[in-house]
């Protein structure tokens, strides 16, 4: 049990420098919360200073209008939504808000800040030489970014993060849209879901890193961002200071994680089944979606799936709320080597979508869950997918496929169904404009979120054909920075960006995914012609790539006279290989690699 313990404390609140109570208050909250496990340790304190740093663009008016000007020429719109949710614009929300926004869109946009704050975190680590760094909120981002580029600086140090940015889309940017571990000691994040000032759940998986939940409504406190209630939370105070105060033994450490991989270990296999054919508009209904969801459950169980690692959600029950949690099962807690498989069968849907500024400026691909009423909140679009995909194992297996189709489509007296629902008039409004010269109304022109992708070689799989569309899958909400800067960032991170799903899509964009019907029974064109390749694979004995899988599909729905050719996305080194559920599993089940 030690004697003595070091801590490094970094504020993370506007004029955090200047605030006279803010040294003695932190010292003697986490004083006192160390003493109730280790009455007699010694606890040293150095806090870092930084609000000087930032001092050569005063944070005016103007200061902050240059920010949100260089963010959004940089193509980062989602992040003022994301830092401002339900806020009409930067200067509706306090003043503690508005001068931490600013102090991030500042860090966010300027490469020698971000500079000169990581030489001045890694400097008061080497000369206070700190058994823990414990920081908040805009701290978090400054030491965060240091570490991660200099590995070592952390090695048997604790790193504690509160109220923190660094899962949120705005910074992720900056981290080219993936937080990769660090090699600290251990790293606690405490999470409050009702912490207003941006703050965000990380999905790290590391043996080194817990989050930690610690919810609190301060009183007459709408922003919630309180430290100091972070510090006193019970939760806080049984893990992170009992862990700190070297009360308990690292035989009892050792032990507890144990424990926990024995409890946490799940099947390396898990699939997530949605099909909806009763849509509550009568002109939207479908036929086939159901009997889809039973067909790639029978497939996937012939493939190996055993019956409890599938879960399906079906036409009423597929609310928005019900798919996501059911994501949490499906994406929560995925190891190196798991197997993932989402299935989507029903409508598919663009919304012209607001940006920072009040104005259409993109559209949302999205899936159609039965709640569905053409605003964000209840839809299923990548900017809500995105934050259960991005942050897996690169060498977990997942695979997304969507028989839907997002062009839109209106079923004809006695013609084929399309999957895909056209906007009402003032929706569609949105995303149109009046030609003065034709006197007649066509489509607007919408700026592309990421300019340098789109123009690049996989430009239209990632954006679309006008590059102004997030894409179910792709990431591309995490995906600001142009190419050559991207490729920068993740090389000084040394990771590869968000992990990026296969994703297998009955249709291409501006097609039309249909129904079939087989004698009296109906399903996917899709879906039916992608199980019978599966099927026919399996009898053969033969375990095909994902490639040879969709071109197997296109050419029975082409021999069944569907003009609609499937569409196949990911990594492409991943889609020239075996798919990895239709034969067994790699390891042993319910056993997790270590």
């Amino acid at each position: 049990m030690p004697d003595r313990l070091s801590i490094l404390c970094v504020h993370g609140i506007g004029h955090g420098d200047a605030d006279p109570g803010l040294i003695p208050s932190w010292r003697d909250a986490i004083t006192l919360d160390l003493h109730r496990w280790t009455p007699g340790l010694q606890v040293d304190f150095t806090f870092l200073a930084y609000d000087d740093e930032f001092d050569h663009a005063p944070l005016d008016a103007g200061t902050y209008a240059a920010a949100v000007a260089k963010l959004m020429a940089s193509g980062v719109v989602h992040g003022i939504g994301d830092l401002l949710p339900g806020s009409r614009g930067l200067f509706d929300v306090p003043d503690q808000v508005r001068w931490t926004a600013g102090m991030i869109a500042q860090w966010a946009t300027e490469d020698r800040l971000r500079e000169r704050l990581r030489r001045r975190v890694l400097g008061a680590v080497a000369s206070s030489r700190p058994d823990v760094v414990c920081a908040h909120s805009l701290g978090t981002l400054l030491c965060y970014d240091a570490f991660q580029r200099n590995p070592g600086t952390l090695r048997d140090r604790a790193f504690v993060t509160l109220g923190s940015q660094i899962g949120n889309p705005f910074v992720r940017d900056c981290f080219a849209g993936r937080i990769a571990p660090l090699d600290a000691r251990m790293w606690y994040h405490l999470y409050n879901p009702d912490d207003h000032v941006f703050t965000a759940e990380l999905r790290v998986r590391a043996e080194n890193f817990v989050e930690i939940q610690t919810r609190f409504d301060k009183p007459n406190d709408r922003l919630n961002h309180d430290a100091l209630w972070y510090f006193n939370h019970a939760n806080t105070q049984n893990r992170v200071w009992l862990d700190l105060s070297g009360a308990r033994s690292p035989r009892s450490l050792t032990r507890d994680v144990r424990t926990a991989q024995v409890l946490s270990a799940r099947p390396i296999r898990r699939a997530l089944l949605i099909g909806i054919n009763a849509y509550p508009n009568p002109a939207n209904r479908l036929e086939g979606c159901v009997n889809d969801v039973f067909t790639m459950s029978a497939v996937l169980q012939e493939c190996g799936f055993q019956p409890e690692e599938i879960r399906v959600v079906l036409d009423d029950r597929a609310t928005t709320a019900n798919i996501l949690e059911r994501f949490h099962w499906l994406l929560d807690d995925v190891a190196p080597g798991d197997e993932r498989v989402l299935f989507y069968s029903g409508h598919g849907a663009q919304i012209p979508a607001y940006g920072s500024r009040e104005e259409v400026d993109h559209l949302n691909e999205c899936l159609v869950p039965y709640d569905f009423d053409w605003s964000p909140e209840h839809a299923i679009t990548d900017k809500q997918f995105v934050t259960f995909y991005s942050q897996l194992p690169y060498d977990s297996h997942f695979a997304a496929i969507f028989d839907c189709c997002h062009s839109g489509g209106l079923t004809r007296e006695g013609g084929l169904r399309p999957r895909g629902i056209d906007p009402p008039d003032d929706i569609r409004h949105r995303a149109l404009r009046w030609n003065l010269a034709l006197e007649m109304w066509e489509e607007r022109d919408l700026p592309s979120p990421n300019r340098s992708l789109a123009r690049s070689r996989v430009g239209t799989d990632y954006l679309g054909g006008t590059g102004a569309t997030y894409r179910m899958g792709r990431a591309v909400a995490l995906r600001g920075l142009a190419n050559r800067a991207y490729d920068r960032e993740c090389r000084a991170l040394r990771h590869h960006g968000p992990y990026l799903p296969i994703i297998i899509e009955a249709c291409q964009e501006q097609e039309l995914s249909y129904e079939y019907r087989d004698g009296a029974t109906s399903y996917g064109a899709f879906t039916y012609s992608l199980a019978k390749e599966l099927r026919r694979s399996r009898e053969a004995g033969r375990n095909p790539s994902f490639r040879a899988l969709v071109q197997s599909t296109t050419a029975r729905l082409h021999t069944l006279n569907y003009e609609q050719t499937p569409a196949l996305v990911g990594p492409s080194g991943l889609l020239g290989k075996p798919v990895p559920w239709v034969g067994p599993p790699a390891r042993r089940r319910g056993v997790r690699r270590r």
